[in-house]
């Protein structure tokens, strides 16, 4: 197996209220959310950087197509991260999620290890850690 990972889905509870948060909040391009015509199909895309989506589908969906059973989520399973190029630039991300309705769990701050970054979740709990490390040169 390759190490290429080209769709990151995170399961939601409202597909209406997430596709607010990202796009119009976090403003996430997106077409909207597709395939309801389908039982268990609506999603809704998110272009990220090249050849990198997210997706956002409802949880008890991925129940459904996956045969397992539904848990309760933990929002510490993983995070995700976004590296941006400057401290302002975290600052700046924080606010903008926060004014999108994310909770923040950790305000920016400076690192131990010479970064700079703060916590938010998304209405899901999906937990987003937004980072600057001085070490990697972010490229547009």
């Amino acid at each position: 197996m390759k190490p290429r990972i080209t769709v990151l889905t995170l399961g939601v509870d409202d597909l209406e209220r997430a596709l607010t948060f990202y796009r119009d909040g976090l403003g996430f391009p997106t077409e909207g959310i597709v395939g309801t015509e389908f039982e268990h199909g609506a999603v809704a895309f998110f272009d990220l950087q090249e050849g990198l989506r997210m997706a956002i589908w409802k949880r008890k969906d991925i129940a459904f197509d996956t045969g397992l059973v539904q848990n309760m989520p933990s929002s510490t399973e993983f995070t995700i991260g976004h590296n941006v190029g400057t401290k302002e630039e975290v600052d700046s991300v924080m606010e903008q999620a926060k004014k999108a309705g994310a909770t923040i769990t950790v305000p920016a701050h400076s690192t131990f290890w010479g970064g700079y970054s703060g916590y938010f979740q998304d209405p899901d709990g999906h937990l987003w850690e937004v980072v600057w490390n001085p070490q990697w040169e972010i490229k547009e």
